[in-house]
């Protein structure tokens, strides 16, 4: 695999340009991996990280947060020629993140972002971007995000069951503007999360949530009740159109905690989680 050193973080607005253009080229994933040897946090930013999802201040950071310290990594992975899929084609339908001690503010830390294990599915064929955050040679956070391509799949879809949502915990009112505030903190300014307008423009009736919000936002209901190390794991099911209400609840596991997140009045299934030891 062909390492490639990034200097300073990619500047999103270009990339977001460049995916705009995007065709997708290849048949297989880039063998690279993108390494920034030397992150260091900005506590304003993790402030306003944890205003917009709802988690509190602390010198800790939370298990979500490093996600923004990759995401122009793994964007700019993903608008090279050489990968396979444009960018603005890809759906996010799982995150799992791996919490190997709690982060710090003051710590400095090198990541890496590679994609792999591209595989068929049965609406189209699906890929792993594996993201790490190392202090010295210690993996001390990881991400792995599965993204969908829609497209021929590999077998036919069977019949989609008739759901039943779990009695809530917590009711969510999730303001309309929340795409862009989160946009503001993360650079994520996919079309879809914006406006109305924009959304309309890829097939949705309105502006939806981003599925990383929605997973920051339940895992900041566990703050206080979390070992320091732990691993999340969430996928992303019907998207959240905003204004929404969103009905969440949590349960014990034998090994930590389930969640889930459906539409306030209709059984529509937004996103289910598993928080596990690791």
């Amino acid at each position: 695999m062909t390492v490639r050193e990034l200097s300073s973080a990619p500047n999103l607005a270009s990339l977001y340009a460049k995916a705009l253009l995007s065709r997708g080229g290849g048949t297989t994933l880039p063998d690279t991996e993108l390494v920034r040897p030397e992150v260091v946090v900005d506590s304003a930013h993790v402030a306003a990280y944890a205003d917009v999802c709802g988690f509190r201040y602390s010198d800790e950071l939370p298990a979500t947060y490093p996600h923004m310290l990759v995401f122009g990594m793994q964007m700019s992975l993903m608008t090279d020629p050489g990968f396979p899929f444009p960018l603005l084609g890809l759906v996010h339908v799982e995150n799992r993140i791996t919490q190997r001690r709690q982060l710090r503010l003051d710590e400095t830390f090198s990541a890496r972002v590679r994609a792999e294990n591209l595989r068929p599915h049965e609406k189209g064929r699906q890929l792993d971007l594996v993201s790490e955050l190392r202090v010295g040679e210690e993996t001390v956070w990881s991400e792995v995000s599965t993204y969908l391509r829609r497209g021929d799949g590999a077998s036919p879809a069977g019949p989609r069951a008739v759901l039943a949502p779990p009695t809530p915990t917590g009711l969510w009112h999730i303001p309309g503007d929340i795409g862009r505030r989160y946009a503001e903190v993360s650079g994520d300014r996919n079309p879809i999360h914006l406006h109305p307008l924009t959304a309309c423009l890829f097939g949705f009736p309105k502006a939806i949530a981003h599925g990383m919000w929605t997973k920051a936002r339940a895992l900041a209901s566990f703050e206080g009740r979390l070992p320091p190390a732990f691993s999340v794991e969430v996928r992303f099911k019907q998207p959240v159109l905003l204004p929404a209400k969103a009905a969440f609840t949590s349960w014990h596991t034998d090994d930590g905690w389930a969640f889930e997140l459906w539409h306030a009045r209709k059984p529509k299934p937004h996103l289910d989680g598993v928080i596990s030891g690791v």
